[in-house]
């Protein structure tokens, strides 16, 4: 018995040990997808915006709309908490609205967002 309770003891405190190394790799990983993500997001944003204002017509007052609430979205990310209770809804908000912006905007992003949600293919 004696025996038991200490190798039960040792191993449940080793597997604690490796599963807070291994979640904090998987972490470390998975938010820097979802930052390159968001990145490419912004980039293909602001570029935009530059294009559109330097030709802005009332026909671009539609995307020029979708495209600032793309770039007010990708502000207010929680970058820094990654415990935030809304974090995979507001990502999926920022998908759904780059989708809109390529579509008004007529253009096929040269990156494919991953059926998980998360990665990007190039």
């Amino acid at each position: 018995r004696r025996f038991h309770g200490e190798g039960y003891q040792e191993g449940y405190e080793e597997g604690s040990s490796l599963g807070v190394i291994e979640g904090r790799q998987h972490g470390a990983v998975y938010g820097a997808k979802i930052g390159s993500e968001i990145g490419c997001y912004q980039g293909f944003a602001f570029a935009w915006r530059c294009l559109l204002h330097s030709r802005a017509t009332e026909k671009d007052s539609k995307k020029m709309k979708v495209l600032e609430s793309l770039i007010s979205m990708i502000q207010k990310f929680p970058y820094g908490d990654p415990t935030y209770a809304n974090l995979h809804e507001d990502l999926d908000r920022i998908r759904g609205k780059f989708k809109q912006l390529c579509s008004l905007l007529n253009v096929q992003p040269d990156f494919k967002i991953s059926a998980e949600g998360s990665g990007l293919s190039f």
